[in-house]
């Protein structure tokens, strides 16, 4: 049975990385206290060996050991032997490519399927996906696809923002972004407020958190839907 949390973000304005979410991650990850961490997206440029020193500050606080995947000979055999696995934000571009280099999109997206809890924020979460053609990332790589887990029926905007009335910027609104995509696509998109996870159970969604998450399908109003509130496709 499928076990996920996906977030918008691991930061929230004011607060320290992953602090929002402690408490429903350490009862997310009870059974273990071992997490794998996927380091591959590396915001801001970061290595590798910085990106897991951050999530293991963190993981700390909720008596958890974060292991680097980049650290281990083997990674697929490190998504097999996983209790539980952490990928955060960054390029999710880079994040792809990543993953499809070392060979562990397809055995991740299995353990996914096979009950591994599995939690993603930002480019995390958009692997999630069926595509990540809705990530709100520069395409600073050219990763072999853009097909990724597929462990949702929908395409996710994590870090969404509503159009600002009182901004003077003449760019185009995520809305607008979203609706250029759905000129192309039959995809889902569920655009996710800062603050806010989806929580998956099996076949159960479920919106939690702080905000409402905005809804698109192609050729259909953008509606909201509210907080705990179940995602149905």
């Amino acid at each position: 049975m499928k076990n996920l949390i996906i977030a918008s973000t691991s930061t929230i304005h004011g607060s320290s990385y992953l602090s929002y979410l402690l408490s429903e991650i350490s009862n997310f990850f009870s059974e273990t206290d071992e997490v794998l961490f996927i380091p591959y997206a590396r915001p801001g440029g970061i290595t590798h060996d910085e990106y897991t020193k951050i999530a293991s500050e963190a993981f700390l606080k909720i008596k958890k050991k974060i292991v680097g995947i980049h650290t281990l000979e083997n990674p697929v055999e490190a998504i097999k032997n996983a209790k539980g696995v952490f990928i955060g934000g960054g390029n999710t571009f880079v994040l792809v490519s990543q993953l499809y280099k070392n060979q562990v999109m397809q055995p991740l997206r299995e353990a996914i399927f096979n009950g591994l809890p599995y939690l993603g924020t930002s480019a995390g979460s958009n692997i999630c996906g069926i595509t990540i053609n809705n990530t709100n990332d520069m395409p600073i790589v050219y990763p072999p696809s853009f097909k990724t887990l597929g462990v949702v029926p929908f395409n996710i905007n994590p870090h969404y923002l509503d159009p600002n009335p009182n901004s003077k910027h003449m760019g185009e609104t995520r809305e607008t972004r979203i609706k250029e995509f759905h000129s192309q696509s039959t995809i889902p998109v569920v655009g996710i407020r800062e603050g806010s996870w989806l929580q998956v159970k099996g076949d159960k969604i479920i919106l939690k958190g702080e905000h409402s998450a905005r809804i698109f399908e192609q050729d259909k109003i953008p509606f909201e839907l509210e907080s705990e509130s179940l995602l149905e496709y």
